[in-house]
């Protein structure tokens, strides 16, 4: 299917490895030129490199931390007409909500919160003057199914959830959508961290470990990254267009 975006210019946050560089080559296989970015400029760069030989469309890379004014404004310099906004930031750490400190708190809603909003904010009226915009936040299947030792991305995704849908609803007449996609248990860096420490807190291997979580998988399975950079890729589609305000969850069945 034609999802009818070719021309279109994407940012896409974090997008050197995982979910992010997922989202992006999905976009960049329906011809949309790419900003992308993240902090470490050996990654990005060879992403971008990547990406653009493989698919034929222009792709900048932007070493910048998205969770900073600075790194903002550099994302901004570089692509300040966007018609596609992926936000995507690192997860906080893990662990017991007990010893979370007041600044890990602030530190969490500023990275998983504050950052997009304010991406949000600065590229929406330029959307809405062009008629068309779509803007996919990558949230967590937390925000519906909540794990205890992710309290910290937990509660500053609620928050970002709950932004989206006010501002979804303001915008929406503008051909402008607001989506949220809830990733669950997908084969990424972070993922395979988070099954080292449960083995290790469980005193089993590794690979005794990720059996047990497959298992909890309905699918039987965890996911591709390939299939959930599809799914945004159609989120960002000119078919999209009456879907705004949503949490859409890809986690295998688990919810």
């Amino acid at each position: 299917m034609d999802l009818g975006i070719a021309g279109r210019h994407a940012i896409v946050c974090a997008a050197s490895k995982g979910l992010g560089k997922a989202c992006a080559v999905s976009l960049a296989r329906e011809g949309v030129s790419l900003t992308i970015l993240a902090r470490t400029k050996a990654d990005i760069e060879a992403a971008a490199t990547e990406i653009s030989a493989a698919y034929g469309v222009p792709v900048t890379a932007v070493a910048a931390d998205v969770t900073t004014p600075e790194g903002r404004a550099a994302i901004l310099a570089a692509s300040p007409q966007a018609d596609i906004l992926v936000n995507n930031a690192g997860g906080p750490p893990r662990g017991d909500f007990r010893s979370f400190t007041a600044e890990q708190w602030m530190a969490a809603v500023n990275d998983n919160m504050i950052a997009a909003i304010e991406l949000v904010r600065a590229l929406v009226d330029g959307m809405i003057e062009r008629r068309f915009g779509r803007i996919v936040n990558i949230t967590s299947a937390a925000v519906r199914r909540p794990i205890a030792d992710l309290s910290l991305s937990t509660a500053a995704r609620l928050g970002l959830t709950g932004y989206a849908a006010g501002v979804a609803r303001q915008v929406a007449q503008h051909n402008v959508t607001i989506n949220n996609l809830l990733p669950g248990p997908f084969e990424t860096d972070r993922f395979r961290g988070g099954v080292a420490s449960r083995a290790t807190a469980s005193g089993i291997t590794y690979d005794e470990q990720l059996a047990r979580q497959r298992r909890a998988v309905p699918a039987q399975r965890v996911g591709d990254p390939a299939e959930f950079g599809d799914a945004c890729a159609y989120l960002c589609s000119r078919q999209a267009g009456f879907m705004t305000g949503q949490n859409l969850l890809l986690d295998g069945g688990q919810f």
